[in-house]
């Protein structure tokens, strides 16, 4: 397994939750701000690697603008962060004013040699009620699995196992026998290589696109759809930095 240490875009797993309780005549409100990509970043700390992390509410206005500010990490990664975030910069939402294509520049990046990662979620491919939003975007031209453009969840609360269909150096190592899901974005296969499935829908797929790789993980890194299971698996994170390994060409 490749020990180099790698440097990491990472964009999304964070929301804000605002509550009404209501007690009789009276009630009151609650806001709360959460992050959930704790597990992640404690493998990648694992393994020595440098991640720059940018939650949903800054990522629209500190997401890098440019190629060469992309080109400067080895992996992009985006989970449960909708398009909109990215291609609606506040200069452009709010003032009318021209502003890059971030996701068209990913593409460019990943063509040029970087690695990128789609994490599944809510808010990841097309999305609950299709909101994701990535389906007509530039980043389906070089995703190894092609999206529905509508609502793709697939809820499994009885839990749902993926399975392995082809050796991989991503895969090095790890037992055959995974933990379950509850959930999923459904994808379908297109360029690349399909490597776990599940239900028979591809649920890690790779592709090499120009100079770089994508990947593609159907389901979440952390609770709800990444039950404790898998978060406490013991090759949790070994899993993923060997996927940022290969997306990073290192393996």
């Amino acid at each position: 397994m490749s020990t180099a240490k790698l440097r990491i875009l990472f964009a999304g797993e964070s929301w804000m939750s605002h509550g009404m309780h209501m007690k009789g005549f009276s009630s009151f409100e609650t806001g709360y701000y959460e992050e959930g990509w704790a597990p992640l970043r404690e493998a990648f700390a694992a393994a020595g690697h440098e991640v720059t992390y940018l939650p949903n509410h800054l990522a629209g206005e500190h997401f890098p603008m440019t190629v060469k500010e992309l080109s400067t990490y080895d992996v992009v990664m985006l989970s449960d962060i909708p398009a909109d975030t990215l291609l609606l910069h506040p200069d452009t939402f709010l003032r009318g004013q021209r502003t890059p294509n971030r996701l068209r520049h990913i593409a460019e990046y990943v063509q040029a040699g970087g690695g990128f990662l789609m994490i599944g979620g809510y808010m990841s491919f097309s999305g609950i009620q299709g909101k994701a939003n990535y389906h007509f975007s530039p980043l389906a031209e070089i995703l190894p699995v092609k999206m529905f453009g509508f609502d793709d969840r697939m809820e499994t609360p009885e839990g749902t196992t993926p399975r392995a269909v082809q050796a991989h150096p991503i895969l090095d190592g790890i037992p055959a026998e995974w933990p379950h899901f509850l959930g999923y974005n459904r994808l379908m296969p297109a360029e690349g290589e399909v490597i776990l499935e599940c239900q028979g829908d591809p649920f890690l797929a790779v592709r090499k696109v120009g100079q770089g790789r994508t990947a593609a993980f159907a389901s979440d890194c952390s609770p709800h759809w990444a039950p404790m299971e898998f978060v406490n698996w013991a090759y949790y994170r070994a899993f993923w930095n060997q996927l940022a390994q290969w997306l990073a060409g290192k393996i």
